[in-house]
C-alpha cells in the first residue's frame, strides 16, 4: 500500500496539520502482523511542541492527547520548554544529540561533508540501540499502562522519534517495508529550521535535517547483529516480551 496505508477514504488523515509543528503524525491504520490495523488517534509522533499556537492547543485537546513523551536532551528541552493544558509531560532524554555531535565536529575544525554526516547519523542510530534502550523501554512501559492518546517527540520528530515509532510498529508485526515508509514520511512533512549552525554547508544540513533509509537500517542492522532479531531485542533490552506484545495488540489494534 501507499505510505499513508489508508484502508478507506473515511479514515483520519495521517499527517495532522498544526501551525506550530510540521511533523505531527498518527500511527493509526497500519496493518499489523495478525491482519488487524492500528487504531487511529491513539499513538502520535511529532517534532517538538514548544511552537504550538492557541489554535493548535485546541486541536490537540480535540484529539484527546493527554500524555507527551519528550526524547529531547536536557539542554534542548530547557531551550524550548512548553506547557499544554491537560497534557502530562514525561522527559525521556536521549543524549548526546546528533546536533551536538555535529557541533563537536565543527568545533574541532573537522571538514564536514555530506558523507561524513551520513556516518554521524548512522553512528547516532547505532547508539540508540546500544546506549539508550532504557529510554525507549520506559516509553513502552507507559504504552502498556494505558491506551490514553499520547504523543512522543524529539526536536525534529525524525531520529529518536523515528526509531521509537519503528520499534512500536515492529513490535506489533507491521512489515518492515511499511515501517520504513512511515519513517521516510518525515521528508514530506518536516520543515527544516532556519537556525541551524551557519558553519555547516547547505548540503550537510540537508543530510542532518532529513532522513535516509541508511539511518534506520543502521539501527535495525545493529539490533540484528547484537540480538538476532527485533523481538529478542525488545524482550532483552526493553522488557517487551510475548506477553507485553499481546497486551500492546489488545490496546492499540482494532478489534
Amino acid at each position: 500500500m501507499l505510505p499513508t496505508d489508508r484502508a478507506t477514504t473515511t479514515e483520519p488523515v495521517r499527517s495532522v496539520p498544526f501551525e506550530g509543528a510540521s511533523n505531527f503524525r498518527d500511527l493509526g491504520g497500519y496493518r499489523a502482523g495478525d491482519g488487524r490495523r492500528l487504531r487511529w488517534r491513539r499513538l502520535f509522533r511529532s517534532d517538538h511542541l514548544a511552537g504550538l499556537t492557541a489554535r493548535d492547543t485546541q486541536a490537540l485537546q480535540s484529539i484527546g492527547v493527554c500524555r507527551a513523551f519528550d526524547f529531547r536532551g536536557v539542554a534542548e528541552r530547557a531551550a524550548a520548554p512548553y506547557e499544554l493544558p491537560g497534557v502530562t509531560q514525561y522527559p525521556l532524554p536521549v543524549e548526546p544529540t546528533v546536533v551536538q555531535g555535529m557541533k563537536d565536529l565543527l568545533d574541532a575544525g573537522q571538514h564536514v561533508t555530506p558523507a561524513l554526516t551520513v556516518e554521524l547519523m548512522q553512528h547516532t542510530y547505532r547508539a540508540f540501540v546500544r546506549d539508550n534502550a532504557q529510554r525507549f523501554g520506559q516509553l513502552f512501559t507507559h504504552l502498556l499502562d494505558s491506551d490514553t492518546p499520547l504523543v512522543f517527540h524529539c526536536t525534529a520528530g525524525k531520529d529518536r522519534t523515528g526509531f521509537a515509532a519503528a520499534l512500536i510498529l515492529l513490535s506489533l508485526g507491521v512489515e518492515r517495508e511499511v515501517v520504513m515508509q512511515d519513517y521516510l514520511l518525515t521528508n514530506q512533512c518536516y520543515k527544516m529550521p532556519a537556525l541551524a549552525d551557519a558553519r555547516a554547508p547547505r548540503d550537510v544540513l540537508e543530510v542532518l535535517w532529513r532522513v535516509q533509509p541508511a539511518f534506520l537500517d543502521a539501527a535495525l542492522e545493529t539490533v540484528e547483529r547484537d540480538h538476532g532479531d527485533v523481538r529478542t531485542y525488545l524482550a532483552r533490552e526493553l522488557g517487551v516480551g510475548a506477553a507485553e506484545r499481546q497486551r500492546l495488540a489488545q490496546l492499540y489494534l482494532q478489534p
